[in-house]
């Protein structure tokens, strides 16, 4: 990234902190911790005074954070090793129990929804409302048709797109009622509102180091002491049997030197402040209007998912990545095809309108400048989107190409 270029795509990755990067440097020792040798325990030192860090931080025991190579994995572990062990009555036997369903929120990052399809269980997607978030009453009706055979429920704290609030608490009550875990992905959430794992009452939940300006290639995932949960893939039995595979000690100390500061965060509100004036453009703008839903604690801090009526999203990204401005749109791309976003697709939105977001999201080192340039750079990006959009659909119609 140049000097020039101005980021604000914190959502889907932070620039790395000063603190994280001396950390790693600093935990530069060249043993393997399960090693009994010196260097190794001086790695396995290194491991668990991070573990015991990143625990304190997260609100939770050392012995429930489990170190992975990222917030996908440990998605994946967690939905597929609940519903594994779920499969069986808990009591040590091999006596299989009757437990197909698979509870996830429509508006799932995709590395919970593809794996609890991987699971083979018969997922089941929780509706959601204009506003993003997951219809409780379709919950509670599931629990009490399905509850004793519904292996976990899945339920993110912040949609990685919209920035919707879910309301996680009130899944987990209603869970506990029908005794089925509960996972939640809170990648989004950890940095930006305070989170504390034993309170909240989860089963499990995931963390991922590079959304807090830790290095790429480091996650958590926190599980309870009494949660079941059956390893995904086989291996030398690391982090209690879960995760097999040497954990990385230089990651674990550069994601623990960083997750402290920002596990309860201050900076909530100079986030908000900063997007005060995209927030008026966006209030004048006929063009624009907000996907996030914006009332009073309905979306975390620092992200807004913006509808451009008349323009592609990709376009935007373009159009606004020339002028030095790195923002994304509310689409995943598969095999670098961009697809219309199944969030915004749950949320009732038609094709169209679905590829015409675009996500600005701050963090630790945006400044106001950073908004002000993007404000005074919006409009013009938008008129040549839309002029760029009519030429499209006008070739389309008259068969020049496809859409």
């Amino acid at each position: 990234m140049s000097a020039s270029d101005i980021y604000l795509d914190y959502a889907a990755g932070a620039p790395l902190r000063a603190a994280a990067r001396d950390a790693y440097l600093a935990a530069d020792v060249p043993g393997n911790p399960s090693a009994v040798h010196r260097p190794g325990r001086r790695a396995r030192e290194t491991v668990e005074a991070a573990r015991e860090r990143i625990a304190l931080a997260l609100g939770a025991q050392p012995a429930e954070v489990l170190l992975t190579g990222g917030g996908t994995e440990a998605d994946g572990i967690a939905v597929q090793g609940l519903y594994r062990a779920r499969q069986f009555d808990g009591t040590g036997g091999d006596d299989a129990v009757a437990r197909p369903f698979v509870l996830v929120s429509a508006v799932e990052h995709h590395a919970v929804l593809e794996n609890a399809r991987l699971t083979g269980g018969q997922v089941v997607q929780i509706p959601v409302g204009p506003d993003g978030v997951a219809d409780l009453d379709f919950v509670a009706a599931h629990l009490a048709a399905h509850g004793g055979q519904t292996a976990l429920i899945s339920l993110m704290a912040a949609n990685n797109e919209t920035g919707a609030i879910q309301p996680v608490h009130q899944v987990i009550e209603l869970a506990r009622g029908a005794g089925v875990p509960v996972h939640c992905d809170a990648v989004q959430w950890v940095g930006k509102a305070p989170f504390r794992f034993a309170e909240w009452g989860l089963a499990a939940a995931t963390v991922s180091s590079h959304k807090l300006g830790g290095p790429v290639g480091v996650g958590v995932l926190v599980v309870g002491r009494r949660t079941g949960l059956r390893p995904v893939i086989g291996g030398g039995g690391q982090e209690r049997g879960v995760r097999s595979g040497t954990v990385d000690a230089r990651g674990a100390a550069g994601l623990a030197a960083v997750v402290g500061p920002v596990a309860v965060p201050d900076g909530a509100g100079r986030l908000e402040a900063m997007l005060a004036p995209l927030d008026a453009l966006v209030a004048a703008h006929p063009s624009l209007s907000y996907n996030t839903p914006m009332a009073d604690g309905a979306h975390v801090a620092g992200l807004r998912n913006l509808a451009v009526a008349g323009a592609r999203g990709e376009a935007l990204v373009y159009l606004l990545d020339q002028a030095g401005l790195a923002v994304s749109t509310g689409s995943a791309c598969t095999a670098g095809l961009p697809q219309p976003s199944h969030v915004l697709l749950a949320m009732g939105q038609t094709e169209e309108q679905a590829r015409s977001a675009i996500r600005v999201s701050l963090g630790h080192a945006s400044v106001p400048s950073d908004v002000t340039a993007l404000v005074e750079a919006l409009p013009a990006a938008i008129e040549a989107a839309q002029r760029a959009e009519t030429v499209r659909t006008e070739r389309a119609a008259g068969g020049w190409g496809q859409p």
